[in-house]
């Protein structure tokens, strides 16, 4: 098996067809798993009839969880990770395999589009070459997004997505990634259309929920500052890459929010 892709997914049964769709007819020998996670609209119906798709259930547990139990059964040299209301551009799997195999690197890094509904192209960002990929993810420039990177397996096998982080816990991964100094192949080439929807997001909150998501994000920040620091690897460069992040951050935290007894008054 060359590459899996491991598709979480939870009541998307409008957009996991295509998820799934864009990820078949390569050259390379694909194993596609989705993790149906309690889904009540039909899905787990749809993925029993699908031919060529390995479908696990669980009880609704989340996207990490289910990321995770894909995982322990993915049989392919290389692993990507697919939301299922995105999808991936004609041959950019095939790009990617070719590319790791001919350089042996650990991750490849490839470009994203942005699309609404009809397929039309709101924003994309090809050009990812960096020569620090670490201040990179911590936010020197406008970056892609995980799913349109290729992971060696063997590379990530002790990165699990972590259960406490909730929705970023894609980011917390990918830091983990860099912090391991991974060999890197660049592909100037989109590897993934994200899907800018009105349905529900997990990073689309408010409230409580929005207050948590942030303090997740700061946390992760802050553990991986200090991993730099202890190694001796915080740079001048890092610290101004992530400080562009924690400052919006910080606003965000500090902003006064509605006091409801007041309102009600």
């Amino acid at each position: 098996m060359d590459v899996t892709i491991i598709i979480p997914t939870y009541n998307r049964l409008w957009s996991l067809p295509k998820a799934v769709a864009s990820c078949k007819g390569t050259k390379c020998v694909t194993e596609i798993i989705v993790v149906d996670d309690g889904s009540t609209d039909g899905t787990g119906e749809w993925l029993e009839k699908q031919e060529g798709v390995v479908a696990l259930f669980q009880p609704n547990q989340g996207k990490d969880w289910a990321v995770n139990n894909g995982f322990r059964i993915a049989k392919g040299k290389y692993i990507k990770f697919l939301d299922s209301d995105d999808y991936y551009p004609p041959n950019s799997i095939d790009s990617q395999f070719e590319l790791a195999e001919k350089t042996n690197v650990d991750l490849v890094v490839a470009g994203i589009n942005v699309v609404d509904e009809t397929d039309k192209v709101l924003f994309e960002n090809l050009n990812l070459q960096t020569d620090d990929f670490i201040s990179q993810q911590l936010g020197e420039e406008n970056g892609s997004h995980y799913s349109a990177f290729l992971f060696k397996k063997s590379f990530i096998n002790d990165i699990p997505h972590r259960q406490e982080f909730g929705a970023v816990d894609d980011r917390k991964f990918i830091l983990e990634v860099a912090l391991k100094n991974p060999k890197i192949g660049f592909i100037n080439e989109s590897g993934l259309s994200h899907l800018k929807h009105s349905n529900e997001r997990l990073q689309k909150l408010s409230g409580l929920k929005q207050i948590v998501y942030h303090y997740h994000i700061l946390s992760i920040y802050r553990q991986t500052i200090l991993q730099l620091d202890k190694a001796n690897q915080l740079s001048e460069r890092r610290v101004k890459a992530a400080s562009g992040i924690l400052w919006n951050l910080a606003h965000i935290i500090s902003a006064p929010t509605p006091n409801p007894r007041r309102s009600r008054a």
